[in-house]
């Protein structure tokens, strides 16, 4: 089948890439030339594991290809998946300013039926919006359907996802829109016997928000479990574990740490917000998941103003500024609250992130990277830890300790043990775990 995708970020490049790995014809479309130019040399615009050798083996085989031109994907392709950005707006609601602009230039440009399909997370009963869109500037009584077919891929293991995912969920309103949803599926479905899931569009919509708000509580819960751990000498890693044996709980998402970050827990939590808000309901769960977020880097700032006293002229160490491992996305990453933070509390930072450096220094371009952990280190009064990547799990305490000018860490991430630490002679402060592990 010919797809077209309309997007090369995180969402539309890895469904592009893998759509035309089982076997379909696809056009990435991007109004950035830049993105389509890299492409086109084969350098990738987002950094994903896998992402580069898979985009490559495509194109290669002729089922992968790039465009700058929505008229040119329109006419290549029955199916069209909108994966475009939909950043925050006023007062936390979705942008959907470029969801629109797709919709506008499909309308304008097609000549016979055409499937449009949400991808970008949107807030429910966009699809209506879609539908009045389209109808307004076709140039012709041309028949369409619009579908939801929201993504839950993981950045760092997105690849992963696709090729093995959980569910597959589908929002339409006739018969042919599901029978096209479903041929472009069947290989993963044949291969994997995952979910597919149809329903209405309001509902495909949602659960995208209701999914990821979901998580989100989880990540603010145990994150409220362990300020309570610290005030009574518990272990909130232990507390987790005795939480997620119990299958209806599970453990995964209850990692305590500075918060949740990225491009979707915060932007979706704040657009469900909204929508409720919106429809006349005050979603108080929710505002109180965003609180517990926010406070949370808060309490770790007191712990860093607490192990230098005077922050101004410290060398700080910071281990990780995307916000996550396995990615270069540093969008509502913690390391943007903690870095302007002890900028204007007049520390000396020194900065490593094995990927997202380059995105980083383009927000943060004065300030010190290095390319090693253990040369961040150099000199240090602390060490602020943000993202556990392997290389920061690997590092060894006792030659930690050799190059710091202090032996103080605040572990972000519970990256390390503190019984360890506490015995190779460090400050060490982690999230919700006593001095010394027992």
């Amino acid at each position: 089948m010919n797809i077209t995708i309309v997007g090369t970020g995180y969402v539309g490049l890895v469904t592009g890439a893998c759509f035309s790995e089982w076997g379909h014809n696809v056009m990435c479309v991007d109004n950035d030339q830049r993105k389509v130019d890299m492409l086109h040399r084969m350098e990738m615009p987002i950094y994903e594991d896998g992402l580069e050798a898979l985009v490559r083996r495509n194109v290669e085989a002729g089922r992968l290809h790039f465009s700058n031109s929505i008229k040119e994907g329109t006419a290549f392709a029955e199916v069209i998946f909108i994966a475009v950005g939909t950043p925050p707006g006023y007062r936390g609601a979705a942008n959907l300013s470029y969801v629109e602009q797709v919709g506008r230039e499909v309308a304008e440009n097609m000549d016979g039926y055409r499937l449009l399909v949400e991808k970008s997370t949107v807030p429910v009963n966009t699809g209506e919006q879609l539908k009045r869109t389209m109808s307004k500037y076709m140039k012709a009584d041309i028949p369409f359907d619009i579908a939801s077919n929201p993504e839950f891929l993981k950045e760092g293991t997105a690849i992963e996802d696709a090729f093995d995912p959980d569910r597959i969920v589908v929002g339409v309103e006739s018969e042919r829109a599901a029978q096209l949803m479903r041929e472009i599926y069947e290989p993963i479905i044949q291969k994997t016997n995952c979910a597919f899931l149809v329903m209405n569009i309001a509902s495909a919509e949602l659960t995208k928000h209701a999914s990821n708000s979901f998580l989100a509580t989880k990540i603010s819960f145990i994150n409220a479990v362990s300020r309570v751990c610290e005030l009574t000498g518990a272990n909130v890693e232990q507390v987790a574990q005795g939480m997620g044996l119990d299958r209806r709980i599970g453990p995964k998402f209850l990692n305590a740490g500075v918060g949740y970050g990225g491009s979707c827990f915060p932007k979706d939590v704040d657009a469900f917000v909204q929508i409720a808000d919106n429809l006349g309901y005050d979603f108080e769960l929710l505002k109180t998941v965003q609180r517990v977020n926010k406070t949370q880097r808060e309490h770790v700032m007191q712990m860093i103003q607490r192990e230098l006293w005077v922050v101004q002229d410290k060398e700080v160490a910071i281990l990780g500024l995307a916000f996550k491992p396995g990615t270069d996305d540093i969008r509502e990453s913690p390391s943007l609250y903690f870095v302007p933070q002890l900028i204007e509390a007049g520390a000396k930072l020194r900065l490593w992130d094995p990927v997202a450096e380059q995105n980083f220094a383009e927000r943060f371009p004065d300030q010190r990277y290095t390319k090693t952990p253990m040369e961040a280190l150099e000199g240090a009064d602390l060490l602020l830890v943000l993202t556990e990547w392997p290389e920061v799990k690997a590092l060894e305490p006792e030659a930690m300790k050799k190059v710091m000018r202090c032996p103080v860490v605040v572990d972000g991430r519970n990256v390390f043990d503190p019984k360890v630490m506490h015995d190779q002679g460090f400050s060490y402060t982690s999230i919700g775990r006593p001095g010394i592990a027992v």
